[in-house]
């Protein structure tokens, strides 16, 4: 199975958090804070607003991005969480 967003939303594979810190501290799992850096896996065909133009997708599948804190929906599929937020929520892409 995959994910096949609509409209404008974004589906996102979550980048894996550092577990030691810059200066050598490593962090037990409960004091690792959820990462807000993902990975693009699929995209919506975009959307069309109030005056009947179409919303262009600024992301592409394999872009690596940064997203609200709190955006989204969480979906688990074969074992791998994913989150689908829409595009809006995506903040910057990460070059």
């Amino acid at each position: 199975m995959k994910l096949v967003p609509l409209a404008d939303r974004v589906v996102l594979k979550q980048v894996e958090a550092e577990e030691v810190t810059k200066s050598g501290i490593v962090l037990p799992g409960t004091a690792k804070e959820k990462p807000q850096t993902a990975e693009v896996i699929a995209v919506g065909p975009g959307t069309v607003d109030k005056d009947g133009m179409k919303i262009e997708m600024q992301v592409k599948a394999g872009d690596k991005v940064i997203y609200s804190k709190y955006a989204g929906t969480e979906v688990k599929l074969d074992g791998t969480e994913y989150i689908i937020v829409k595009q809006g929520d995506i903040l910057a892409i990460v070059e």
